[in-house]
């Protein structure tokens, strides 16, 4: 990655383990960024608010500034443009950003 930056697959956190943690050098430390990815099971509102706990608890555990949930809809014949989302939903204060695809 640019700049010395890195990022550790699977990482351990405990008894759980993140998909994806970013770690790179910024000037006062390092930022850590936690990237959580589902596959949408049944309702994508279930989804997201699993996963959004799921990414607050990672962020929480790995001292991360910010976090991002990735969720992939794998449905046939869906259009792109009923799959691809961004929004922003907040867990116990903590802004995660919430990706369709």
């Amino acid at each position: 990655m640019n700049a010395g930056g890195r990022i550790e697959r699977e990482y351990g956190l405990g008894r759980k383990r993140t998909d994806l943690l970013v770690i790179w050098p910024y000037p006062a430390g390092l930022q850590k960024a936690v990237i959580e990815l589902k596959i949408l099971h049944k309702s994508l509102e279930t989804t997201i608010a699993k996963g959004v706990e799921q990414t607050w608890e990672y962020m929480d555990r790995s001292g991360a500034e910010e976090g991002h949930l990735v969720i992939f809809d794998r449905a046939e014949g869906k259009p792109w443009e009923d799959k691809i989302f961004r929004r922003k939903e907040e867990y116990h204060g903590i802004p995660i950003m919430v990706w369709g695809m």
